[in-house]
């Protein structure tokens, strides 16, 4: 039976309302249809109070809010799921779907990002957010779907710090014949020989075990990490070079991410975003909070003096000039120009 509008202009208006509202009705429950019930793990390395978990917390809150609790992440902190390199390759392999983890992690798969480990490259925060929230970064994370992984937001871990059990670092002298623990990535590798130590590449699951039993003198971390790791209780001096920033990539297993809607995609891009400005501002909020709180706990921290940063920034210059080989002149050129371009802002 056809259909025909009312010839009233009130009744034709309230006809046209209806078959409206029918169309959005529609609309909506296609777009719900669009997302299905899914179980997702995101794993971490660090402890559940650490900027790093509650960015994963915070970014699981947002996924199932925005899915009308469709979707549910678990996340797993304090890396009962392995390490980070370990989660990578089970994300490639499609057996976890989502992590969160330092860019030096993926650098055997894509060696640009060796470039945000560049020593004192970021001279603040707000340089590093410019780059990494810009057509540079863009540029780089493109490059991950072939790897089997899509990158979608960069938080924050923070600046990098000495900490050992042998003596505080006043001078770049004082980092010689130390025993430090590093990321499992050839540049950390080459800047602390360059200063002298001795660097042992470790999964960051093992550092507390190996800082107690002395196989360790030291490691390197920001303020947060060593007070929610406990990494206190095995090291009495931690020396504030803030050797090198660290971002913390968000990021999702390819063969997840093709299963999912264009709705379910939106619903995680929407909430990285939102958790990337709620991540960073906890992470920053908590870097001095834990400091205070280490040197309350007995830890000795020292600053180091301009001079003897300015001294260290001129020792690993031969490390940066070998990744820039490496990596092709034209791409450090290019970050270089967009730090430069943050800071004249």
């Amino acid at each position: 039976m056809q259909t025909t509008a009312p010839r009233s202009p009130i009744l034709r208006l309230a006809f046209a309302a209806a078959i409206m509202g029918a169309i959005m009705g529609s609309a909506l429950a296609a777009d719900a249809a669009e997302i299905k019930e899914r179980s997702i793990k995101l794993p971490v390395v660090n402890a559940a109070d650490h900027p790093q978990a509650i960015g994963a917390a915070k970014f699981a809150e947002l996924v199932e809010q925005k899915s009308g609790g469709k979707i549910k992440i678990r996340v797993y902190p304090g890396g009962v799921l392995g390490g980070e390199q370990q989660v990578a390759s089970a994300m490639q392999g499609g057996t976890v779907e989502a992590s969160m983890m330092g860019p030096a992690q993926l650098v055997g798969h894509i060696k640009e990002f060796m470039v945000y480990d560049f020593p004192f490259a970021f001279a603040n925060e707000r340089e590093a957010d410019a780059v990494l929230d810009g057509p540079f970064t863009r540029k780089l994370l493109e490059k991950m779907p072939a790897k089997g992984l899509v990158g979608l937001v960069f938080m924050e871990h923070g600046y990098r710090s000495i900490t050992n059990s042998k003596r505080p670092i006043q001078k770049m002298e004082d980092i010689q014949g130390l025993k430090i623990r590093t990321i499992q990535s050839p540049i950390y590798l080459d800047f602390f020989n360059a200063l002298g130590a001795n660097p042992v590449p470790m999964p960051f699951t093992e550092v507390y075990t190996a800082l107690e039993t002395k196989a360790l003198d030291g490691q390197e971390n920001p303020y947060s990490t060593v007070e929610a790791s406990k990494l206190y209780e095995v090291q009495k001096f931690m020396s504030a070079t803030r050797h090198i920033y660290n971002p913390q990539l968000l990021m999702v297993s390819k063969k997840f991410w093709d299963t999912l809607s264009a709705d379910e995609r939106k619903i995680f891009e929407d909430a990285a975003s939102e958790t990337r400005d709620y991540q960073r501002k906890v992470s920053r909020d908590m870097d001095q909070k834990s400091r205070q709180s280490l040197i309350k706990i007995g830890m000795q921290i020292n600053d180091l003096p301009p001079q003897e940063i300015a001294r260290m920034r001129e020792k690993v210059k031969p490390v940066i000039d070998k990744y820039t080989a490496q990596l092709g002149p034209e791409l450090v050129q290019e970050f270089y120009a967009e730090i430069e371009k943050a800071r004249d802002k």
